[in-house]
């Protein structure tokens, strides 16, 4: 290494471990920025210690400046921070704000008290105090960390995770590549909120117009037109409504940079690429491809699965994936749309910087039919003052606090389940404007929008674990919760209820094995997060199921996992869209 570029490693690295980086992070030359991206840590014995600063930063984003972003050693995304399986992590984090902030790592297995999560697992981080999380790294692959307070994800504080495997790399690349994908406003979080309180629709310029009304009529006919209209107007939902925020408020971005920037990794030909993508926005599922190049999916949220060639896939906020490519031309664009269709962002991998490849057009503009909810006709509103017929209950529920037990086999969730469901009652709160009579597995769909693509498009169905997981008990018991909401409010919840709103936590018993069955009684993919401990996702391929911190449950579906509650402590668990979260759609797991 030339003497001057050692030089400014050195610098650079004295400056983070002092917290001094990201004061002085807008004077950096292009090449030392790139450099910080990966954290300097200092390594005492077994163990890897890193510093971070959370600070408020003033920086560019597409053209803009802004002022109001939170990042982790002036960062955005922040620093990536990379480990080895068998050691121990140190990680002292210096909260510079005027306000409390909190970091979570999202995927990793560690004692409940370095979990992260203020008011739950501790008491977050105060102003212009240092905490130090502190935990043995069990496990390796690609994870990410973001705060857990103030809805600081949405103003920037997030970053990658890649964790090496004591033994290697099982599959050799030639690059590695984080590739964080996220949603950006210049907006506060907190008037977003007030504003999809006033209008759940507020952000969605896609509605149906009169036009597509008589479009529906030359394509279907005036009566299959009419019905259509009539039976959205009857739930009061709009067709359109996919994500609550869209394009129109979002600048998207790779890497911290938006469409403008042109994120470029490099390659040389023949060289195979491991890209490590991580869906860390706030709000925004994206469909990701690289056209004309085919991947290979090897993991999922940092778990390996058997590889599966793919040409596209739908990463749920808070998902990760990696794939292996493998690169011939001088270039090609990585493109990753919003569900919506109302934006979205592009990079390059390329085999020099200035070169880029074309950009695809984003997909036709994404509409709901009943089909993509599952089965026709299967959602009836709850809210209406109007008597609502009375679907009866064959089941052998027995309700308590924390959901549904049933105590049949697993049979049932190939059936068709039907459900009394009244305004307010004790199985749905207030929060539950819509309940689904007919729910459904959907683990083979693509999702809605990603029916027409004619090239390959991953599911859940096609991922299978690398190996068989230790624990091949059987279930205990089935615990069944229902995702609610009630959009109107913008009110979200399990069981109708919100997290204000419940007696107490979930419980698992320590050491059981349980099946987790999740019932989306709503129209919008919600991705669900649980805390601390793998789900198993139940695919179909029996004892290879896939481990999944994070799984996307579409509306009207009925999914399962079995969980191994080996994890002591209390543990969050809830739906990754922040806002969300923040308006309800959140529990507590005591695991006892």
């Amino acid at each position: 290494m030339p003497e001057h570029n050692y030089r400014r490693r050195q610098l650079i690295q004295a400056l983070a471990s002092a917290g001094l980086l990201s004061s002085l992070y807008p004077l950096l030359p292009a090449m030392a920025r790139e450099q910080s991206l990966l954290l300097p840590q200092r390594k005492e014995g077994n163990s890897d210690i890193f510093e971070l600063s959370v600070v408020r930063s003033t920086l560019q984003i597409d053209n803009q400046l802004t002022s109001q972003a939170v990042t982790v050693n002036g960062l955005l995304p922040a620093p990536l921070l990379k480990m080895k399986e068998g050691r121990e992590a140190v990680i002292r984090v210096h909260n510079q704000l005027d306000v409390d902030t909190s970091i979570h790592w999202h995927g990793l297995l560690l004692p409940y008290q370095m979990d992260g999560v203020p008011g739950v697992s501790f008491a977050g981080i105060k102003p212009q105090t240092t905490f130090e999380y502190r935990f043995p790294i069990i496990q390796n692959g690609t994870y990410w960390y973001h705060s857990h307070s103030g809805m600081q994800e949405q103003l920037g504080h997030y970053g990658p995770i890649v964790i090496e495997p004591a033994e290697g790399e099982v599959i050799a690349a030639d690059r590695d590549y984080a590739i964080v994908l996220s949603d950006w406003s210049f907006e506060h979080p907190e008037t977003i909120m007030r504003n999809l309180k006033v209008s759940e629709g507020y952000y969605n310029y896609q509605q149906r117009t009169v036009e597509d009304f008589f479009d529906d009529v030359e394509t279907m006919g005036w009566q299959a037109a009419w019905q259509k209209s009539t039976m959205w107007g009857q739930m009061r939902m709009s067709s359109r409504d996919i994500l609550d925020v869209t394009g129109s408020e979002y600048t998207y971005l790779i890497n911290g940079k938006a469409s403008s920037g042109n994120w470029t990794g490099l390659f040389k030909p023949g060289e195979k690429v491991r890209l490590r993508i991580i869906n860390a926005s706030a709000m925004t599922l994206f469909d990701f491809q690289i056209p004309g190049l085919a991947m290979t999916v090897i993991s999922a949220d940092g778990q390996p699965v058997q590889p599966v060639k793919t040409d596209e896939f739908r990463i749920g906020v808070a998902e990760t994936y990696d794939v292996i490519v493998e690169p011939t031309a001088e270039a090609y664009t990585l493109f990753a749309q919003a569900q919506d269709r109302s934006g979205y962002v592009r990079g390059t991998l390329a085999v020099q910087h200035g070169l880029s490849a074309p950009v695809p057009a984003m997909y036709p503009t994404v509409e709901r039919g009943m089909d993509s909810m599952g089965a026709g006709h299967m959602m009836h509103d709850v809210t209406s003052m109007e008597p609502e017929p009375k679907i009866h209950d064959m089941s052998t529920m027995s309700k308590e606090s924390n959901g549904h037990q049933h105590h049949h086999g697993h049979e049932a969730m190939q059936q068709t389940t039907t459900r009394t469901v009244t305004h307010g009652d004790d199985n749905h709160g207030p929060g539950a404007a819509m309940v689904v009579d007919e729910p459904v597995p959907r683990l083979d769909d693509p999702g809605v929008g990603l029916e027409h693509v004619k090239h390959r498009v991953l599911t859940y169905s096609q991922l299978k674990s690398h190996h068989v997981w230790p624990d091949k008990r059987a279930p205990e018991r089935d615990l069944e919760l229902h995702l609610t909401g009630n959009m109107q409010r913008y009110m979200w919840s399990f069981d109708g209820k919100k997290f204000s709103e419940v007696d107490g936590p979930i419980r698992f018993y320590k050491d059981e094995r349980l099946r987790l069955i999740l019932v989306n009684d709503t129209m919008m993919d919600h991705p669900i997060h649980l805390h601390g401990m793998w789900m198993e996702l139940e695919n179909g391929h029996g004892e290879l199921r896939p481990r999944k911190h994070t799984v996307i449950v579409k509306p009207g579906e009925r999914l399962s996992a079995l969980i191994t509650a080996d994890a002591f402590g209390d543990w969050a668990f809830h739906c990754h869209l922040m806002y969300h979260m923040d308006a309800g759609m959140f529990r507590v797991v005591s695991v006892a």
